[in-house]
């Protein structure tokens, strides 16, 4: 969407709050020996407080109130009682919710635990790569250039980034235009960030793959043969710095 109003700001800031700390309490929340239906459920319980509901479920029939990943998962997971957390796991975790009219969308990767399997510098690098690109977007910036960067940034850290996802717009839907703002360089897209618009920078990086394949679930999209993590943030692009509305997660730290 593009900002008309301070009343669209305000409105997107109140549902980016809700969204970044949901996020923030849930990965402080999850624990080893925990499914990740209860992970869920507590999230879940987080939307309810603040009246705002899921987005994917509201947009798909999603069958969860968020995506819960694990290793090999780059997006879309499931919630499952029989998915158990084991010490070590990679967890992603995307809460996009509803409020108001307005929609929002963060997510981020971690472990869980402690860190059997060395999966720490994969989730910085995704961090720190984002963190990058939101701050090289202003209006005018190609959305390409942006693709550029984080692809030779994550070449640079030793990772893959996967092809066949991507952020995009957000505001009045879950999903708007730009549809695709790629994580790698696509010269036939010469589409500009837009002053005042709100979009959804996503990081999509893996230890080998470069896209991501069906599970067989009707959801779950996987890295063959890879660990994978995905960190995005919401923000509104403006002549300077974005305004990153979903900062109330503690992706950064």
């Amino acid at each position: 969407m593009s900002l008309a109003s301070q009343e669209d700001l305000m409105g997107m800031q109140a549902i980016s709050e809700v969204v970044g700390s949901t996020l923030n309490l849930m990965q402080q929340y999850a624990k080893p020996g925990m499914s990740t239906k209860e992970l869920d459920e507590y999230g879940r319980q987080l939307l309810d407080l603040r009246g705002a509901k899921s987005a994917p479920k509201l947009t798909y029939g999603f069958p969860g109130w968020t995506c819960i990943s694990l290793n090999d998962e780059v997006c879309h997971g499931i919630p499952s009682s029989k998915r158990i957390l084991q010490d070590g796991d990679l967890v992603n975790i995307d809460v996009s919710a509803e409020l108001n009219g307005y929609w929002s969308d963060n997510g981020g990767s971690f472990v869980v635990g402690q860190d059997l399997f060395q999966h720490t510098d994969l989730v910085n690098a995704s961090k720190r790569i984002l963190a990058k690109a939101i701050s090289q977007i202003k209006g005018g910036v190609r959305i390409a250039e942006i693709g550029r960067l984080i692809e030779t940034e994550a070449k640079r850290s030793g990772y893959r980034v996967i092809k066949n996802l991507a952020g995009h717009g957000v505001g009045r839907s879950l999903h708007e235009e730009p549809h695709e703002i790629l994580c790698y360089y696509d010269r036939t897209n010469t589409t500009r960030f837009r002053k005042n618009s709100v979009v959804a920078i996503e990081t999509f990086l893996s230890t080998k793959a470069t896209y991501a394949h069906e599970k067989g679930d009707g959801w779950t999209l996987v890295a063959k043969n890879s660990f994978a993590v995905q960190h995005e943030q919401t923000i509104v692009v403006t002549d300077g710095q974005p305004i990153i509305l979903t900062e109330a997660n503690h992706m950064w730290n």
